[in-house]
This record gives structure tokens, C-alpha cells and sequence, in this order.
């Protein structure tokens, strides 16, 4: 996986893939409709933002590129690459406690505050895609 020209598309599975980490200028697109939702993503090295319907879904800092991301009733799922580590916040349902797996492997449970964030870390390595699921 690597960095697109596009910052946010639909995947041929339904998910969104958005973001792109290597860009030194911040770019934005507003109004992406998927699915009757609308999206607007913010990205580049330092921060990538995702919103939908003017709510928060997904932040990275330092920026990231996402694929595959996809919204269950138990959770979400993606694939996220950058060009080091990134501190991930994602909105998930307020005060539940949620397991965390990366590349299958478990990483651990965590409990929403009372907003929902759920925030944790990601190691990555330039141009390695790491798969994260987080299931209540």
C-alpha cells in the first residue's frame, strides 16, 4: 500500500480509503458522499483528520494514509500506513471497553472515555501497511 493522488475514495470492499502522509502542504476535500453519508478528510505529514456527517470518525498525528476502513456494529477495521509511528483517536461508542488486534496479533483491550475516544499507538514502518481491528 502507498500514498494515493486521491485523498479519499471508495474501495472496491465497500470500505473508504483516505489520506496521504506524504504530502508537505496540507489538502483538504469536503462533500465526499458514500454510502448517503458525507465525508470530509484533512491530511498530510503532520495530521490526517477524517469527519462524516460533520462528526468525528478518525485523527493520526503525524499524518497517515488509510485503506479498507470500514464501520461495524461491534467496531471498525482498517489499514494504516505513515512514515513512523502514529498516535491514532478514533470515535467509538462512550465507556465500552474494546480489544484491539494488529496483523491478528492482540494488542491489548481498552475502555472509551465518556465521549468515546478511543486513542492508541501504531509502530510503523515506511511502506508497510498494518491492519487494525478494534471489536467491543
Amino acid at each position: 500500500m502507498s500514498a494515493t493522488e486521491n485523498l479519499i475514495f471508495r474501495e472496491e470492499d465497500g470500505g473508504i480509503g483516505f489520506g496521504n502522509h506524504l504530502l508537505e502542504q496540507k489538502a483538504k476535500v469536503s462533500d465526499f458522499v458514500n454510502n448517503g453519508d458525507i465525508y470530509k478528510v484533512k491530511s498530510y505529514r503532520d495530521i490526517t483528520k477524517l469527519e462524516r456527517n460533520e462528526m468525528f470518525v478518525y485523527e493520526s498525528v503525524p499524518g497517515s494514509t488509510v485503506r479498507h476502513l470500514k464501520e461495524t456494529e461491534n467496531g471498525m477495521e482498517f489499514q494504516v500506513e505513515g512514515a513512523q509511528d502514529v498516535q491514532i483517536t478514533v470515535e467509538m461508542e462512550p465507556d465500552t471497553v474494546y480489544g484491539i488486534r494488529m496483523d491478528g496479533e492482540n494488542a491489548g483491550t481498552m475502555k472509551t472515555n465518556l465521549s468515546g475516544k478511543l486513542s492508541f499507538s501504531v509502530e510503523l514502518e515506511a511502506g508497510r501497511a498494518v491492519s487494525v481491528k478494534i471489536e467491543r
